[in-house]
């Protein structure tokens, strides 16, 4: 049973703002709510004001910088990201991801902002968006920050907002040349929530012999999505072999901090994890070898 609360609707950012700071102790911001409705009805959550921003056109946006890169206002929803013709063109694994998150009714309603917030470190967005270095901008009624989308998941559930804080927009710059980015995730259910995901980033060296620089992040198989930054650094400077691929997704799995839920158990996670890791970062160095021509 969801317990009474006030219900705020407001028409700007400012407005949504101004109110945040007002109840910040006792409110919740909803953006969809496919995941903060559960939470109440389960009692888990009970605020005493709910501030809906689902409506905010100032934060429903996609833009393309020359200079900057790809902009997404927070309240953007997944089925936008994924239907919009200059990510297909631009920032093709974002739609790439989104086709595979979730059902399309849930794509059609629910928020990029709103899954990044919500902290489900299993969610598809976030490591796709380290991979792709992303950036976030957030703001209080009296100033913005910005952070990168690693440091913005601090536990299960818990991100790196205050009280009285908006998620604004994520950035997502343009890849250096000969850089290809890629990722999948291990499901029971079609388009299910991810047991593990990875997400691959390989930048190969101007003539495509040896890796320049990559990314390899997992969802799902710690408390936060996590990048295995010590597995990067095996492969920098190297040229891919199966020896190599396979000293990688072992350093990889390693890293990993799974738990063993109803889903799967701790071992089986992180089999997957080397199992995917394999397949990622193989198929982001081929795709960035093609681009190296």
């Amino acid at each position: 049973m969801i317990k009474d609360f006030v219900y705020f609707k407001p028409t700007t950012k400012e407005e949504a703002l101004a109110l945040l700071s007002q109840h910040k102790d006792e409110c919740k911001i909803i953006a969809g709510g496919q995941s903060l409705l559960i939470l109440m009805r389960q009692g888990l959550v009970t605020p005493r004001y709910l501030i809906d921003i689902k409506g905010l056109r100032d934060l429903n946006y996609i833009r393309l910088d020359p200079k900057e890169g790809l902009k997404i206002g927070a309240t953007t929803t997944h089925r936008a990201i994924e239907k919009s013709l200059v990510i297909r063109e631009k920032f093709s694994i974002l739609a790439e991801m989104e086709r595979k998150l979730a059902s399309i009714q849930t794509r059609n309603w629910g928020t990029i902002g709103g899954n990044l917030c919500h902290g489900e470190p299993a969610g598809d967005p976030a490591p796709v968006l380290i991979a792709l270095k992303a950036n976030l901008t957030l703001a209080n009624s009296t100033r913005e920050r910005r952070m990168a989308v690693e440091d913005f998941s601090l536990d299960y559930f818990e991100t790196a907002l205050t009280q009285d804080e908006l998620l604004l927009e994520i950035q997502v710059p343009f890849p250096t040349g000969r850089t290809a980015t890629v990722f999948d995730k291990f499901t029971m259910i079609k388009n299910d929530m991810a047991i593990v995901s990875v997400a691959a980033s390989v930048t190969l060296s101007d003539d495509g012999a040896v890796c320049k620089d990559v990314r390899v992040v997992l969802g799902g198989a710690a408390s936060t999505p996590r990048r295995a930054a010590r597995a990067e650094e095996i492969l920098v400077g190297k040229k891919l072999d199966d020896a190599l691929l396979e000293e990688v997704s072992q350093k990889v799995s390693e890293q990993a901090e799974p738990v063993s839920d109803i889903h799967a158990s701790e071992e089986y996670r992180r089999e997957l994890v080397k199992i995917l890791t394999k397949r990622m970062v193989r198929k982001a160095w081929d795709q960035a070898k093609l681009l190296a021509g």
